[in-house]
């Protein structure tokens, strides 16, 4: 009848929304951490403290700020994908073989060069693994937030067809979920 397009089109939106904040961010700060020991120590506390706090718990305080409107949706998902972003681009930057980095310094490469050039391409392999997995956790974040503070997407949907005991809406927005998560992990694959 058309009527998944709907609420998958409102859960994507949420969902990309959310990763576009997220992922640059994450990668950009779990870069910093890597690089940069004087950032290290605060920054590995910081998100040592925040990554274990199950994220739709936040979920009432970002209703609080955000209303109930799409904001405190993305932002859950935003913050929920953020940690696992920063932990694995750190560990990936990390374990760049300093040998590289010390050779690209002594051929003259700028500091920017050597990010560019070495440290990227050599930790891109972990980078994208958190991606992987950030992107799963955003489903699962999606979806809670949708059942928790929405009327429109496929969490709400299959929270209003698993009340009203509709069994094939509430498969149908479960492999729904299932082909969004191939999709994915069809693009990171195709990334990677």
């Amino acid at each position: 009848s058309g009527g998944l397009a709907a609420p998958l089109a409102v859960a994507v939106r949420r969902r990309f929304g959310g990763v576009q904040l997220a992922m640059p961010a994450g990668i950009g700060f779990g870069l910093l951490l890597g690089r940069f020991s004087i950032f290290r120590s605060p920054g590995v506390a910081v998100v040592s403290a925040l990554f274990p706090i199950p994220k739709i718990a936040l979920l009432p305080l970002f209703l609080l700020r955000f209303a109930i409107g799409e904001g405190s949706k993305v932002a859950t998902i935003a913050f929920g994908t953020f940690f696992p972003t920063v932990v694995a681009t750190y560990g990936a930057v990390d374990n760049v073989d300093r040998t590289l980095v010390r050779m690209g310094r002594s051929f003259g490469l700028s500091a920017f060069d050597i990010v560019r050039k070495i440290i990227l391409p050599g930790a891109l392999p972990g980078i994208l693994s958190g991606i992987r997995i950030a992107s799963s956790i955003g489903i699962v974040l999606l979806i809670a937030a949708e059942m928790i503070g929405a009327n429109r997407g496929i969490g709400a949907l299959v929270l209003q067809a698993g009340n009203l005991m509709q069994t094939d809406q509430l498969l149908a927005g479960v492999v729904l979920l299932s082909l969004l998560g191939l999709s994915i992990a069809g693009v990171i694959g195709l990334i990677e």
